[in-house]
């Protein structure tokens, strides 16, 4: 899941603050501690941030795509 967990995910979107995002969509991001060298580049980093998108329907949330950002 492009280095997120399905956790951090539903944290993002449970947790996290819904901003606008493209064509009727939604954004929201979680923080979490990482700690541990990125799987990208191998540099340890303290934080991370899960940004996912999604999709709100009558019955459900779509989770349409999953930015990870790592940093200090």
């Amino acid at each position: 899941m492009r280095g997120a967990t399905e956790a951090e995910v539903v944290e993002a979107v449970r947790g996290g603050r819904w901003e606008p995002a493209k064509r009727g969509k939604q954004h929201a991001t979680h923080r979490v501690e990482f700690g541990r060298p990125s799987p990208v580049n191998g540099v340890v980093y303290a934080f991370k941030t899960v940004d996912a998108v999604f999709a709100e329907e009558p019955d459900r949330i779509v989770v349409l795509t999953v930015k990870v950002y790592y940093h200090d």
